[in-house]
């Protein structure tokens, strides 16, 4: 079956957390699945040598999740106003499906949570749009068909889902929130029925 894959970097749980919710949405649209992938830690040292499992949370991504999704949802925390480094360092790693076009007229999206209002969220999200319109990917934002965009006081823009986590990375998912990151799953799941 066809499969959106939802792949980001997450430190704290925020940012797996929205990744479940666009999960969901995609799990809304017949005839697609959502594939939930990660990526290990980098070192500032050397490169870190994990277990090709990790201990918990969803599996590493591989070159082939990307090469065979129908779309790709990429999420990742703010670092001042960027995506983190270990998923950039994941994303450095595909030159080789650029070289094939193997990501070509995919829809893609993006996502994102910070520790402060005002903390880079739209930076990020731009951040990450730029490897994927390199790859040639259809990028899809949130329309403000959906309403939350206007009443959310935490996160939420129309480049894609955003979250609030706090200063201590605790704050749960608001319901507007929630609610972007499924209609983010459900617009791309839909879109790449579209498509195929």
């Amino acid at each position: 079956m066809s499969y959106i894959l939802i792949l980001y970097y997450s430190r704290y749980g925020a940012t797996a957390g929205m990744a479940r919710q666009i999960a969901r949405g995609v799990e809304q649209v017949a005839g697609i699945e959502a594939r939930l992938r990660t990526v290990p830690e980098v070192s500032a040292t050397c490169e870190a040598v994990d277990a090709t499992v990790p201990e918990a949370g969803a599996p590493y991504a591989t070159l082939d999740d990307l090469a065979n999704c129908a779309g790709l949802a990429l999420g990742s925390p703010t670092r001042f106003g960027n995506m983190a480094a270990a998923l950039k360092y994941f994303i450095d790693g595909t030159g080789a499906l650029w070289l094939s076009g193997a990501m070509i007229g995919k829809p893609a999206g993006v996502f994102t949570s910070t520790s402060s209002m005002h903390g880079g969220q739209e930076t990020t999200l731009t951040s990450m749009m730029l490897p994927l319109l390199h790859h040639g990917m259809l990028l899809l934002g949130l329309p403000y068909s959906e309403t939350d965009l206007l009443h959310t006081r935490s996160g939420g823009t129309p480049y894609g889902p955003s979250h609030l986590a706090g200063n201590d990375s605790k704050l749960p998912l608001s319901k507007e929130e929630s609610q972007l990151c499924r209609a983010l799953g459900q617009r791309l799941a839909a879109t790449a029925v579209r498509l195929a």
